[in-house]
């Protein structure tokens, strides 16, 4: 496979499916007023998407193993196309939400198997700087994306988002003309009764903390007792015990959750700061949240031969630093201007762009072949589930604090993902201390 061509052109779609998420964040205040629900209601149009997208990124990953890549990136970009086409005539918060999770079903298949393509197919020594411009693509999408939903929701309303998704239809047959054909896959069952109950819990445990009930809690205790019941008596499950078995693998889970639960709350934040304190129009806040993600576009170069270079755990450390200074920077002076946004997105982006890229790495390098696809695909369902549980709390803290000044709502919610950025600086120090293995520099590594 010649990574050089594909890579590039993989991180182009990729980028199509993140920017789905970050595009509609700017347009959730024109949303919510159109038509006329709750700030914690309009929130599951973020986290909808994003669980959904953990989900089937984890399904895709595990199915890799069994089924061709070229495969499973038809069957999952032809979803999102069709969904994307779909949600163009959504008119109610129903239809929309539909359309939503539809296009969730099919994006996880280019995060997913993206991953695992650089993980089987690239070669170590190369292998950082093709995750690295993985996560720049996520990052560049993460920031551009607030620009296209601007101007799109500015002239066309936000129907007009989904029209933008539909340009993987174009992608596909680009990549299934590059793509190497699959030959060492697994004589192995899929576990269709793991995978039903995993997004059973995942979506009863996500609606107890945002609809707060009870009864939806004990759906999800119940749901995790019978995946435990089903855990042991299966061989071939679809969550691999084995992984869970491995200590610094867990860690890197944790770790992985925490920068999710900090970035999209992050930019579920941004634009609802800049609408509510200053009056900004959906594109001006897409410009002001622009820089930042075209920063650390420049920097993936940079990031993808330094990781390689210099090891994983530096470039974690230096990451999370940055966005734990940038979160107490907006706790601080959220409120004196939109340029505290525009200056700390600066800063935040290409940190969190860093950190995704030397946690995958690192999390590729310490998992045997074998559990690559059920490995990495964990690993990004854990990271997502935190993305989609942060967007519904800090809806949820939002709707709880109406009543009080918007300033001092927004700035105990950026306190709480400080908090958040704090326990995962942790962890990873302790992963750090206790690592079997020191992630060095590859021309090191014993």
């Amino acid at each position: 496979m010649n990574d050089k061509i594909v890579m590039p052109i993989w991180t182009f779609g990729l980028f199509i499916v993140v920017m789905n998420t970050t595009m509609f964040n700017v347009s959730i205040p024109s949303i919510i007023h159109d038509l006329h629900i709750s700030a914690d209601l309009g929130s599951w149009i973020i986290s909808s998407y994003s669980l959904g997208y953990a989900l089937s990124t984890v399904i895709y990953s595990r199915l890799s193993d069994i089924i061709s890549i070229r495969r499973l990136l038809t069957v999952g970009l032809l979803i999102l196309g069709l969904s994307s086409i779909f949600g163009v005539f959504a008119a109610d918060f129903q239809t929309l939400l539909i359309a939503r999770i539809l296009q969730s079903a099919g994006a996880g298949a280019m995060a997913g198997l993206g991953l695992v393509l650089a993980s089987r197919y690239i070669p170590i020594e190369r292998r950082g700087r093709a995750i690295a411009m993985i996560s720049a693509g996520s990052a560049m999408a993460f920031g551009l994306g607030p620009i296209v939903g601007g101007l799109i929701s500015e002239y066309f309303g936000w129907n007009g988002l989904f029209a933008v998704t539909c340009c993987v239809l174009v992608v596909l047959p680009l990549l299934l003309r590059l793509l190497p054909k699959d030959s060492q896959l697994q004589t192995a069952s899929f576990d269709i009764w793991g995978a039903a109950l995993t997004i059973v819990h995942t979506v009863t445990l996500l609606t107890a903390v945002t609809q707060q009930s009870f009864v939806w809690l004990a759906l999800s205790i119940l749901s995790f007792i019978l995946h435990a019941w089903h855990l042991k008596r299966k061989k071939e499950t679809f969550i691999n015990l084995d992984l869970l078995k491995k200590t610094d693998y867990r860690k890197l889970l944790v770790v992985g959750f925490c920068i999710l639960v900090l970035n999209l709350g992050n930019l579920f934040l941004m634009p609802l700061v800049l609408a509510s304190l200053f009056a900004k129009s959906a594109m001006t806040i897409g410009l002001m949240i622009a820089p930042g993600a075209i920063f650390s576009a420049i920097m993936t170069r940079f990031v993808g031969k330094w990781i390689d270079r210099y090891g994983n755990l530096r470039f974690l450390l230096i990451g999370h630093v940055v966005l734990t200074a940038v979160l107490l920077f907006f706790s601080i002076l959220l409120s004196y201007s939109p340029t505290v946004i525009l200056i700390g997105y600066l800063f935040f982006s290409p940190a969190f762009s860093a950190t995704m890229a030397s946690l995958n790495n690192e999390a590729s390098r310490i998992l045997p072949r074998t559990q690559i696809g059920s490995g990495m695909g964990l690993l990004q369902l854990i990271q997502f589930f935190g993305g989609s549980i942060s967007v519904a709390v800090c809806g949820l803290l939002l709707e709880h604090q109406k009543n009080r000044p918007p300033v001092e709502a927004f700035r105990h919610v950026y306190e709480l993902l400080f908090l958040v950025s704090l326990c995962s600086v942790l962890m990873l120090l302790w992963y750090r201390k206790t690592s079997s293995l020191e992630s060095l520099p590859i021309n090191q590594t014993p």
